[in-house]
Formats: C-alpha cells, sequence, structure tokens
C-alpha cells in the first residue's frame, strides 16, 4: 500500500471526541526535571544509564489513569511508547533498551491499553523519530553530544538507513501486537535546523514515504499527524495537524485548506513529570483552552506525566478533576460540537460552540445582567444555563407602539439575555440557546 493520508469520513469519530488525553512517560521522570533532560543537560549515555537501572515503577496501575481519563471526559489517549531518549514501554525485541530490562521487568503498554479499551477510550500511541540512545542516529541540533568537540567525526559509521529500518521494526511492533491503534502520533521532523555542520533531519532520514506506507499496510484506518515531513512530498494535508502549546488565533489551514486539527498542551510547563515546575494552569484557564479549541474547530490533547513510581501525582489529579467536574455539567457543549458559523457574531468575551440546533454560549467573563447577541433576534425558540437547566429569560425589540422594555436598550435583529446579577459557581458558565426550526444561520 502506498504512503497516503485518510479521507474525511475516517477522521469523523476523532472530531466528535474532541478531547484526549496525552501521557508522557519513561526514564525522564527520574531525573524529574523535563522529558528533554538528557539534552539540556547534555547528559552521556554513560550517566543516564543510572535511571534505566532504577526504573520501577513499583505503583503502576492504569487501570486507575483510565479511570481518571474517562472521569476527566476524555475520549482518547496518546501514550509516549518510545520518546527521544530512545526508552521503549513495551518488549520490543530489536532493542535490549526496554522496560522488560529495567527492574520493572514488564511490558507496560499491554495492561495500559487493555485498561484504557475497557473504559471505552481509543488508543493512540506516540513514537519519536528522534533516538538519543541508538548508535545508528546521527548527531545534530538536539542530541545531547552535539558540542562535543568530535561530534562530526562520531557520526562516522552511523548510518540512518539503518536506524529508518529500525523504526519501521518497531512501528510494526506495535501496530501488530496491540490490536486496533486509533492514533498514531510521530515527533518530529526539523529538516532547517543545522547546528555547526550538523545537519537537520527530515522525510529523507526517516524514509517517512516507507513508513507511513507501512503503517497503511497494518492499519489502514489509523490517524497519522503532520511531523514526518511529507507535506511537499505529498502535497495533501496530514490526518491531524497539532499546533504545540500555543493557543491559535483561528483555525490552522494547510495548503488554503481548512484540515482537521488538535492542540496538544500541558498541564504545567513541561510534558514529563518535573517535580519543581510551577506554571501549573489554573482551573479557568484549563476550561478555556478546551472551549477555545472546539470554538474554533479543533480538539484538545492534554498531557499528563507520571511519576518514577507510576502514579499521577496530586497536581495532575486535581487538575483532571477541574476537567471532569466541569464536563460533568457542560460536556454537551464540547463532545460532537464545532464551531457556530461565520454568520454568527460572537459577543465579547464569549465563546460560541454548535451542535445542529443547539447554539452554546460560555462566558469568559461574567456580564453585568445582559447579553446581547447580534443576528439572533426571533432565531431562539429558548435559552437556558446549562449546568442546571434554569431558564434565561429573553428579551428582543418589539414595536414601541405594542409595549417594550423602557430600561434596557434593544437593538432590532439581535437577542437578548438577561442574565442573574451573580456568576453561577462554575469554571466557566455556559447558556444552552434552542435554535428554531426555521432558524438560518
Amino acid at each position: 500500500m502506498s504512503a497516503s493520508f485518510l479521507p474525511e469520513e475516517k477522521k469523523a469519530w476523532f472530531v466528535q471526541d474532541r478531547f484526549g488525553m496525552f501521557i508522557h512517560w519513561g526514564l525522564y521522570a527520574l531525573p524529574a526535571r523535563h522529558e528533554w533532560v538528557k539534552s539540556r543537560e547534555e547528559i552521556g549515555d554513560d550517566a543516564y544509564q543510572a535511571y534505566f537501572e532504577h526504573f520501577d515503577p513499583d505503583l503502576y496501575d492504569p487501570r486507575d489513569w483510565a479511570a481518571r481519563a474517562k472521569q476527566a471526559g476524555m475520549k482518547y489517549v496518546v501514550l509516549t511508547a518510545k520518546h527521544h531518549e530512545g526508552f521503549c514501554l513495551w518488549d520490543s525485541k530489536v532493542t535490549d533498551y526496554k522496560a522488560t530490562n529495567t527492574p520493572g521487568g514488564r511490558d507496560l503498554i499491554k495492561p495500559f491499553v487493555e485498561a484504557f479499551r475497557a473504559e471505552g477510550l481509543k488508543i493512540g500511541f506516540y513514537y519519536s523519530l528522534i533516538d538519543w540512545h541508538h548508535p545508528d542516529f546521527t548527531i545534530d541540533v538536539h542530541h545531547p553530544q552535539r558540542n562535543h568537540p568530535e561530534a562530526a567525526a562520531l557520526n562516522r559509521g552511523r548510518d540512518m538507513r539503518r536506524y529508518a529500518a529500525y523504526m519501521r521494526d518497531q512501528v510494526r511492533e506495535l501496530l501488530t501486537g496491540y490490536g486496533r491503534i486509533d492514533v498514531l502520533w510521530f515527533d518530529f521532523s526539523y529538516p532547517d535546523r543545522p547546528y555547526r555542520d550538523l545537519p537537520g533531519k527530515g522525510h529523507k532520514d526517516w524514509e517517512s514515504e516507507k513508513l507511513l506506507a507501512l503503517v497503511r499496510e497494518l492499519q489502514p484506518d489509523v490517524l497519522v499527524n503532520n511531523r514526518l515531513d511529507l507535506l511537499d512530498v505529498l502535497g495533501v494535508p496530514p490526518d491531524i495537524t497539532t499546533p504545540e502549546q500555543f493557543l491559535p488565533r483561528q483555525a490552522p489551514r494547510v495548503l488554503d485548506r481548512a484540515v482537521t486539527w488538535e492542540s496538544c498542551h500541558t498541564f504545567s510547563g513541561s510534558w514529563g513529570y518535573h517535580r519543581d515546575e510551577t506554571s501549573w494552569k489554573s482551573p479557568e484557564q484549563l476550561i478555556q483552552l478546551l472551549v477555545d479549541n472546539v470554538a474554533m474547530g479543533g480538539n484538545l490533547l492534554m498531557n499528563v506525566g507520571p511519576t518514577g513510581r507510576g502514579t499521577f501525582d496530586d497536581r495532575a489529579k486535581a487538575a483532571l478533576e477541574v476537567y471532569g467536574r466541569w464536563l460533568e455539567l457542560h460536556g454537551r457543549s464540547i463532545t460532537g460540537c464545532g464551531p457556530a458559523g461565520e454568520g454568527i457574531p460572537v459577543p465579547r468575551d464569549c465563546r460560541l460552540t454548535r451542535n445542529g440546533d443547539r447554539l452554546y454560549v460560555h462566558l469568559f467573563a461574567w456580564p453585568f445582567r445582559h447579553l446581547h447577541l447580534d443576528g439572533l433576534g426571533g432565531k431562539v425558540a429558548y435559552a437556558q444555563l446549562l449546568h442546571d437547566a434554569s431558564e434565561v429569560k429573553r428579551l428582543e425589540a418589539v414595536n414601541p407602539a405594542l409595549g417594550g422594555n423602557t430600561h434596557v436598550p434593544l437593538t432590532e435583529g439581535a437577542l437578548t439575555l438577561e442574565l442573574p446579577v451573580r456568576r453561577p459557581d462554575v469554571t466557566v458558565p455556559v447558556v444552552e440557546l434552542f435554535l428554531k426550526e426555521d432558524a438560518k444561520l
């Protein structure tokens, strides 16, 4: 089968689900100071080996992880089967650098897949194209040895063709050993990032066309992201476009086309477990990130970095609970929703999502008593606060001769909602509008 991306109908489940869990877990959980610690601190293989020799996640219970993901309202999960450090969470037959050879002594992916699948979540694997442990991976801008005085000489004898074949062997294992896989999240290409005399890496280094063709042969319906550096080669957008750690101002477009996309974010500033990191997002930021993405037609993939013992720390648990509490009451403004439509003006400090004849107004700031929605006059049959289904009064301009509201200036063609003075005690309040059957928006 040739290298290709999927038609839109194959991605319907992804667009419906809207919210997933990213999990970054590996040896870097032990130093606990960022998943790029080996590169950032230029740690050699000998020193980094200490983490391999002490990796023993004795409290690892993927059933707990899966239960927390489901309670948080997440619908799919993406786990780092192998991150840049090259360590594999499964019993790969083509390397000794794997979880089964650590004190933990077991394949960590099999129980993970079983637990999350049992909770009804779809399964995704992250696989790093980068590998700072493999002897054939050439030293480059991101490699821990990039500043070694003999870096160029050390690259002699390394062969990226052998490494590309190694990757295909591992991807084959992942796509044949664990049943149906729904997402394959490759990371990442940097062909335009030379460093000194060390070139960056792109599709030629990864042999991306062969890799994608293998994926399609083994699992034709798996969604593949945009980091294989294949856009100019194939000339079509990828299955998923993945902006990272920033909120787009508008929905991304690729080759001037609308695309399926998700942004990926962290609870704090690190993907892997970081004991001392302090920039954890507030409840408002967490919910607003989700709403913002869906309002622009995208998904949110929110990351957890488990500890070296295999647990979610209390900060991560609390953040997941923020999502769970809010989505328990407001989930139908997210799941299955997308943008409201270009013809509907968005009120100040609000975001709109829509699912058929339901329009959802997410209030990022609580106004005093009245919210004005231009263009919706005469088009709404009923309005209520979503968290408790309490009615919200609707005011619309009428002929003064028939009697009108003399205290609130109403604009013809607009709908004004009369809100309670006190803000509801939810992280982001939502008004649910039931559109009339003949409403044209």
